[in-house]
Order: structure tokens, then sequence, then C-alpha cells
């Protein structure tokens, strides 16, 4: 159950949160805790040491108590290496483990969302979110938030052993506690702010860098450099100003720290001294006092970059976790089953459907195909053609209708199990980096060789794959193969999957006319026993179809056989007719 949208992001709140992904290493972090305590135990030792071998070895002239002293005070320094040195292995450890975990499960949670979410959200600001912000909340929990704890325990340890030793010394000393707590203060208010604000121009950066890398042909093509360099430093020279307000509050605070280290250390040797001098304290007191108080403001001095530390991962913690308290637009409710199957019946049924807000793109759609029947979609651009692909597909969630595969609805499958059922072949081809053998077997990872080469020859990609030097085992690299042989290869991995429906939207729009007859007859074997829906400007393309859905701003305009309707002579007869006459003027020119 999500917390109070109010606090939810709050400090405190989202520290919890953090420690919460440490439960499932509770012993190692109990084990690192003890092993830190016992580092604090030692370290305090040292001082102490210091005044019993001047009190009660070195003015008594007692050389054999100096070197007992000494082999202590050097088994100290040895057991404090090798605890710090577990401790520090041990959270090092831990922190990994740990960013593992976050890193899977955002990794994870990203890929449930729907296309919704990725058309609001940069793709350089999801980089950041998996690598950068949970890098910054493993330095936390193996720098920061250990030495918080070291530093608790030494403030403690000291303070209490100073009061031991002398508690009027102790309260001469704490005076200048205010004025360190009020200087404290006003340093967290202020860098808090600054880390926060800088933290969102890093998103900024990496995503209008990763827009400016992916599109750097466009940048090229249209002489934006000079344009795009100017943003680029205008963001950068916003984070530049954080940067810097980091650094002025901090080059305030650490001499500041300085400044109340050396005003105690004055005031010990103003009343100690004193007091020394009439024989009311002993010299290893006062040595040992100003040992301690140097210890005491270490961790304090280290506590602008500590602070630091955690006021970053408080701010990448905000954004890990306001990721992963993203809803799925389309909630899994089903369960899946492993058998499932579709015959391949398909209808649309009052469908309707916007991007956003009320703006519909398909306004009461609705058709049906029977199983092995295929479909070709026509209409001009922005009539919706793309978008019953993206519903078909539950890559968004309808507002009203219902989409039925064998008289099911939609929302009664499982969207994985629907998915199985579904090859999709777009006009942009993405491959992903291996051979292209494991890209063809992309959704079928069983299949064999011989049946993966039989089915490339089937679509005409068998003989440029034969001519590469490694064949089906090519590693793909950018720049290896066209964009046509691209497409060719998202033709064989659809037909891999072996799908119940098969989904061509726009998927001949790389190829160049010669190819595109070679693999008509490939698209006609890939069709055959599916049910199909194709979507192509090249008409010539939806000749074998037996079903056509002519759209216009999102409705029907017409729907029926392919035959009936040029019988017609309606809309779909009139663009056959007027893409005929295009063709007819290119051959004559």
């Amino acid at each position: 159950m999500l917390l109070n949208e109010d606090h939810r992001y709050k400090d405190w709140v989202l520290f919890k949160r953090v420690l919460v992904h440490l439960k499932p290493y509770s012993s190692l972090v109990a084990l690192a805790i003890l092993l830190l305590l016992a580092v604090s135990i030692l370290n305090l030792a040292g001082p102490y040491l210091t005044k019993v071998v001047i009190d009660d070895h070195i003015k008594a002239g007692d050389m054999k108590g100096v070197d007992v002293i000494a082999g202590v005070y050097l088994s100290v320094l040895v057991f404090s290496f090798i605890f710090q040195f577990c401790q520090t292995y041990l959270m090092q450890v831990i922190g990994q483990k740990v960013m593992f975990d976050l890193r899977s499960k955002v990794f994870s949670h990203l890929h449930k969302m729907s296309f919704s979410y990725f058309d609001r959200n940069p793709i350089g600001r999801m980089i950041t979110r998996v690598v950068n912000d949970v890098e910054v909340l493993n330095e936390m929990l193996t720098s920061g938030l250990i030495l918080v704890f070291s530093d608790l325990f030494t403030l403690i340890g000291i303070f209490c052993v100073m009061f031991y030793l002398d508690w009027r010394l102790t309260l001469v000393v704490c005076v200048v506690f205010p004025f360190l707590v009020t200087a404290t203060r006003m340093y967290r208010v202020r860098a808090r702010d600054a880390l926060r604000k800088n933290r969102i121009h890093v998103s900024e950066l990496n995503s209008y860098l990763e827009e400016n890398i992916s599109g750097v042909d466009t940048v090229q093509c249209f002489n934006r450099e000079t344009k795009n360099y100017e943003k680029f430093s205008s963001v950068n020279g916003e984070r530049l100003k954080e940067d810097l307000r980091t650094v002025r509050y901090n080059a305030f605070y650490m001499p500041s720290i300085d400044f109340f280290s050396s005003l105690a250390i004055a005031m010990v040797f103003w009343y100690g001294g004193g007091r020394y001098v009439q024989d009311e304290i002993q010299l290893g007191i006062l040595v040992a006092f100003i040992q301690y108080l140097q210890k005491f403001f270490e961790p304090i001095r280290d506590l602008a970059e500590k602070f630091n530390i955690i006021q970053t991962a408080m701010a990448s913690s905000e954004r890990i976790f306001e990721l992963l308290d993203t809803p799925e637009q389309i909630p899994e409710s089903v369960p899946s089953e492993n058998d499932f199957k579709l015959q391949g019946d398909v209808e649309f049924k009052n469908v309707w459907f916007a991007y956003k807000d009320d703006r519909y793109i398909l306004k009461d759609l609705s058709f049906s195909l029977k199983a092995g029947e295929s479909l070709a979609i026509v209409g001009a651009t922005g009539s919706g053609k793309s978008t019953i692909i993206n519903a078909l597909c539950q890559f968004y969630k309808i507002e009203k209708g219902d989409i039925l595969f064998d008289g099911h609805s939609i929302n009664d499958i499982n969207k994985y199990d629907l998915r199985r059922q579904i090859s999709l072949v777009q006009q942009d081809v993405f491959l992903f980096s291996g051979s292209i053998l494991d890209n063809i077997r992309l959704g079928n990872q069983e299949m064999g060789q011989e049946e993966i080469e039989s089915i490339s020859q089937a679509v005409s990609s068998h003989n440029f794959i034969s001519n590469l030097p490694f064949k089906y085992e090519q590693e793909l690299n950018k720049g290896d193969i066209s964009s046509g042989e691209r497409q060719l290869l998202s033709f064989a991995r659809a037909i891999a999957a072996d799908p119940k429906i098969l989904v061509l939207d726009e998927a001949t729009s790389n190829v160049d006319l010669e190819t595109e007859r070679q693999i008509q007859n490939g698209i006609k074997e890939m069709t055959q026993g599916r049910t199909s829906i194709i979507i192509a400007h090249r008409l010539s393309t939806l000749m074998h179809v037996d079903k056509v859905l002519v759209l216009r701003k999102g409705e029907v305009v017409e729907f029926g056989k392919r035959k009936e309707l040029l019988q017609q002579k309606g809309i779909f007869y009139q663009l056959c007719q007027s893409q005929i006459r295009l063709e007819q003027s290119k051959v004559e020119k």
C-alpha cells in the first residue's frame, strides 16, 4: 500500500525504504556494525593509553611499564586494522548486492510499464535511474550510512570518556557546541536544496545528451551543432551553478569546524592549563583530553562529505521510488497459462482510444476477422492505423469498448500470453546486439538451424545472410547490414516465433521494389494459416488480402472483402486507381 502522497518522499521515509533493501542481508549488516563498534572502541583506547603512560609510568620512571603500554598500543593498532578491513570489505559486498537487487527491480519494473510511460519519459532519464541513481545509493550504503554509525559511536564514546576523565573540563568544552549545531543546521538546509537541484540537472543532461547522440545524423544534416551546443551549455550551466553553491557552502562549513575545534582546544589550554599549574589536574589527563578533542571534531569535519553523499542519495532514491511507485497502466490481473493458444478470431467492438485526454484517435471502431483471414488497413497518415496495432497488442489500454480474441475479452487474457501469440513487424526495425541467429530466434530460443534457414529462404533473407563472413553467426553492428536487410531479418524473426496472429506495420517501407517483389510470395507464405493484419501504403503489398478496412480520422469508412470493395468503386477503389496512375507516370518518366 502506498504511503500518503504528502509524506511518501520525505527524507526519513525514503531512508526507511532504502533500509528495507538491507533486510535480506541483516545478519551481515549486524556483523558489520559489531565490527564497527569494536573499531570505535579501539580508537578510543589510544588517548587513554597516553594518559596512563604519562601519569603512571613516565612520571614514575617505570620504563618496564612504558614497554608494556607500548605493546598494548601496538596490539590495539593491529586489531583496529583487521576489524576495519573486515568491516569495510563486508559493507562493500552488502552494498554491491543491494545495488544488484535494486537495479534488477528497476529494470524489471520498466519492462512492465505501458508505452504511455515511455511517451512521457525520455530514455536518458530512465538510464539515469537504473545506472547513476542506483550507484549513488550504493555509495550511501557503503560510505555514508556506515560512517554515520561510526561517527555516532565515536562521538558518544569520546564524550563519555572525557566526562569520566574530568567533568568540569568537559562542561567548558561544551560552550562551543551550540555554535557548532547552528552552523551545521544552516549548512544542512542550504546544501540539501543545492544537491536536489543538482540531481535534476544531471537527469536533464543525460536525457539531452542521449537525444543528441541518437539523432546526431539529423543534428548534422540540419546544421544544428551550434544551437544544440548552446542549449547543452545552458543545461550544463545550471548544473554548474548548483555545484558552485555546494562548493560555497562547504567552503564556509569546513573552516567553521576548524575554528570551533581550535577554540575548544584553546579553552582546554586556558582552563586546564590553569588547573595543572595549581596541581588540580594531571598532565596525562590534559594531553589525553586534547587528543580526544581532535578525534571528536574529525567526524564532525567529515560531516559535510557524508551529508553530501546522504542528501544526493535521498534525491536519487526519491527518483527511483517514484519510478517504482508508478503503477502499471495495464496491471496483470489474469494468471498466465503455459499452454495458452489462440485460434485467431479477432473482433474490435465499439473501441474508443485516446493517447491523451479526450482527443480520441479511434472512434467507435468495430470490425472482425475469422481465424486465418488477412486484413489490410489503409488510410491517410494520422487516421489511426498504427493505433489499432497498439491496442491489439495491449501496449495501451482502450478507454471504451472491447477487443475479443476467440470470443474472450482482452481484459480476460494475460497480456504476456497474448503477446506470445502475436508477431509484429514494424517500419523501424530494432535488432539487438548479438548474432543474426540470436535475433531471428528471439521469440523461440529452441528453434534449430535448419528451421531458421528454411524460414529465411521463405522471406528472401537467406541469400544476403549467406554472403556475410560468419553467415548466421555474424555479430551485428551498426552499418553491417542495410535497412532493407534489417527488415528482412525482422520478417524471419516474426515467423520464427510461430504466431497465430501476424501484424505487418509498414513492414515493406524500407525494402526496394525489386526486393518487395521477391518477398511478395514470402508474405503470402507468412500469412498462410494465420490471422494477418497488414498496414502498407504500397497497395501492391495488399493484393492477396481477404478483407480491407479503410480509416478516416479514426472511424471506419469502408470494411469488407477486397474484391467487393473494388466492385463498389468507393474510396478503396479510388486509392488503388490513384496509385496505379502514379506507378504508370513513374514508368513513363
